[in-house]
């Protein structure tokens, strides 16, 4: 069966220019720009960081690789699988691919669309609808057409849809980017608290040896005639003290092994045996690289990612403006109706092209759908707002607290060294017999509780160093990759000063 020749579709390309000049030709709703009167562009929002000009910091830029800093083979093995099988990052990645596909299909709305069509019936047409008054025989019937049309996004609805999947996407790449470094730094997190715990256990361990070495002490002068029973049983009793924290050191130390566990999702007996035998917190020998104000705010994945929902909602206004005004779209169809055995003669051959303009009035709302977008642009660039000041506040937060707790951390250091001379030299007294057992005693608790407090400052500030690094914004890009913010990786920042954590006492 053939089609005649009567149904050619050459009279359409005539008006394929047209079409084409039509269409993009003005686009409603407001084009996308970021306000004057966003945060962004006060000048807190460019000022130098505050809290950054320490010796503890510099202004050079936030690695892309900072965990790296720690030079520590088993925490960037640590990383790098985390990366691969975390399932936080698988969540992100899937949403990402679905707002990729969502933005596929925004850009193929309009344009050109086509459909076939076969319909083969028995049927007994109404008489009446051709205006007869007899009754029209049963019938086998056939119709097979094939239409083709070209939508002209004439007022730039169909655009404003793509800018607002595009600007969707994009705030979930920022996203996917937010999860990344939120990972990076729950893993740092938790091996620097596996380590810290282990180190504070194993000092509860050596003060608890040694006091058990001065209730032994106690034990051979009392025997000899030189003590009593009352200096053994306060020996003792501050052995079991010292004991009673041995149980939370070991709970922390396991819970944070748990933590890590999940995160490369793992059984915790599966962790590394490195990861199982640290004992010494890792640490950053040198100054933290913080960058200023204005690349924080570009490096941050969540300012960006509320940036984008603005832009995402302000292309909205668009859409919703563009649905105000006529859908036009030109096409043209061809095909064989007719019955059936008569399919492929003249007299059943159809065909036609032209213009078709629908439109739906504005009413049930229509406008109401476009006053509901721009205070959804208002929402959102509040968001916006709040997100850079919640981003400045971090920073500014974390870098006060760091420089705090490394105060205190470095004033326990000398105490320590402090409390363990006092206690060696009262200990020697009191075997020579010149200082009492309460002296000794007393000595002994003030050192083995300014080492657990010197441990518990180290451990927090080496926490302290991964908030800061997670408030800077940096580890989502990926292999040499920079930030925005001019972030370069970890190998081509220089460090002009050095100033190391504080030392422990051994």
């Amino acid at each position: 069966m053939k089609l005649p020749r009567a149904l050619p579709l050459l009279p359409l390309l005539p008006l394929l220019p047209l079409a084409l000049a039509l269409d993009g030709c003005m686009n409603v709703g407001p084009n996308y720009a970021l306000p004057q009167q966003a945060l962004v562009n006060a000048p807190l929002a460019n000022a130098p960081i505050e809290g950054a000009d320490t010796p503890l910091t510099t202004r050079q830029n936030v690695p892309a690789v900072w965990w790296k800093l720690y030079d520590d083979p088993v925490l960037n093995g640590l990383v790098d699988e985390a990366l691969q099988s975390n399932t936080d990052l698988r969540v992100a990645a899937a949403n990402l691919a679905r707002s990729r596909e969502a933005l596929g299909v925004a850009q193929a709305q309009g344009g050109f669309s086509g459909k076939s069509s076969v319909l083969l019936e028995r049927a007994q047409e109404s008489a009446e609808q051709y205006l007869l008054t007899q009754k029209l025989p049963v019938v086998n019937e056939g119709d097979i057409g094939i239409s083709i049309s070209y939508e002209i996004d004439l007022f730039g609805k169909l655009r404003r849809g793509v800018e607002a999947a595009q600007a969707d996407t994009e705030s979930v790449q920022a996203a996917a980017d937010l999860a990344r470094i939120t990972v990076v730094a729950d893993v740092v997190r938790s091996y620097v608290e596996q380590c810290s715990a282990a180190e504070e256990l194993r000092i509860a361990q050596q003060s608890l040896a040694l006091q058990k070495e001065r209730v032994d002490v106690s034990r051979r002068l009392r025997d000899a005639g030189r003590g009593n029973q009352t200096e053994v049983t306060r020996g003792q009793t501050q052995v079991n003290t010292l004991s009673a924290d041995i149980p939370r050191y070991t709970a922390r130390r396991k819970i944070a092994q748990y933590r890590l566990a999940a995160l490369l999702t793992r059984a915790p007996s599966d962790l590394p045996p490195a990861v199982l035998a640290c004992d010494r917190l890792p640490q950053i020998r040198q100054p933290i690289p913080v960058g200023d104000g204005a690349a924080l705010l570009k490096r941050r994945p969540d300012v960006r990612e509320a940036e984008r929902q603005l832009a995402a909602s302000t292309a909205r206004i668009g859409v919703a403006t563009g649905a105000l005004y006529p859908t036009v779209s030109i096409g043209a169809s061809a095909g064989l109706t007719g019955v059936l055995e008569d399919l492929g003669t003249s007299p059943t051959a159809r065909w036609g092209f032209g213009p078709l303009i629908s439109w739906t009035f504005p009413t049930n709302g229509a406008r109401g759908r476009v006053r509901e977008a721009q205070a959804s642009s208002q929402v959102a660039l509040a968001k916006f707002d709040g997100v850079v000041l919640t981003a400045l506040r971090e920073t500014e937060t974390s870098l006060a607290t760091y420089a705090s707790d490394y105060a205190r951390a470095d004033a326990l250091h000398a105490a320590v060294k402090s409390a363990a001379q006092s206690a060696d030299e009262t200990h020697r007294l009191y075997v020579a017999g010149r200082e009492s057992f309460i002296s000794d005693l007393d000595a002994t608790r003030t050192l083995t509780s300014t080492k657990s407090q010197e441990a518990a400052a180290e451990g927090q500030v080496a926490i302290d160093q991964v908030n800061l690094f997670l408030a800077l914004g940096g580890g989502w890009e990926t292999g040499e990759q920079s930030a925005p913010g001019g972030s370069a990786s970890a190998a081509d920042t220089p460090v002009k000063a050095v100033t190391p954590s504080p030392a422990k006492a051994q």
